[in-house]
């Protein structure tokens, strides 16, 4: 398993990391809400681990962002030493699928974690998502147009991901800018640059285009396009 471990308590961590490292797992760690919404959003994990109470972003509201904003379908189990049914019941409808309360043996969190991964194996077999003739496995990683293999850098592929998920519905500009970079952005135009890169390999060598702009909007990703385009770099 990869996990996103997000969490500010040391000790914790430290016992999470020697445990499942041993059991031969990757695990990635964030102190915070905001970093940890920033990971979930831009690496694939096979499931996260989230504590409720972070610092600058509760484990809540980083989940409901995960899945409201970013159609986030990756299983998230929450810790938290809140033991009472209406603030589980908070975390299930800001999208948790487990809770597991504080303190917890590592044996049953490594249980409950594997219950979740055959869940959602069960929903998604196959990891991949599907646009007319664009696919790209989300366990390897590879992009494959009418069987041609496409080759993206890694900020390109984690825009064709998010517009993927999305599709055939927009996403704004602020939210493959926040994909890319959370709130630390950078000088410049560089989704601009981005997204010219990714037209250039998924749209340049075939006659249907695939990734269409949305002036004043953003983007989206679909077989039709609604509207005539503007510019192409943006």
């Amino acid at each position: 398993m990869r996990l996103l471990v997000i969490e500010d308590n040391r000790q914790l961590v430290a016992n999470l990391f020697d445990y499942f490292e041993a059991r031969g797992h990757v695990l990635d760690v964030a102190p915070d809400g905001i970093t940890g919404l920033h990971l979930a959003v831009c690496q694939p994990y096979d499931a996260i681990i989230l504590d409720w109470m972070l610092p600058r972003m509760e484990g809540p509201e980083v989940l409901r962002r995960l899945r409201a904003e970013h159609a986030s379908e990756v299983p998230v189990i929450m810790l938290t030493a809140r033991d009472e049914l209406p603030d589980k019941i908070t975390g299930f409808r800001a999208g948790a699928d487990d809770y597991l309360t504080k303190p917890f043996a590592l044996p049953e969190l490594e249980v409950r974690l594997e219950a979740l991964l055959l869940r959602a194996r069960g929903r998604n077999p196959r990891r991949r998502l599907q646009v007319a003739d664009l696919v790209l496995d989300l366990a390897t990683l590879e992009a494959q147009r009418g069987g041609q293999v496409l080759h993206l850098y890694p900020a390109c592929r984690k825009l064709l991901e998010v517009l993927m998920r999305a599709s055939p519905g927009a996403v704004t500009r602020q939210q493959l800018e926040f994909a890319l970079w959370g709130d630390d952005l950078p000088d410049g135009d560089l989704l601009r640059s981005h997204v010219y890169e990714l037209r250039r390999s998924v749209d340049g060598p075939f006659a249907q285009k695939l990734v269409h702009t949305l002036p004043r909007v953003g983007y989206r990703l679909a077989a039709a396009d609604p509207a005539p385009e503007a510019d192409h770099g943006r």
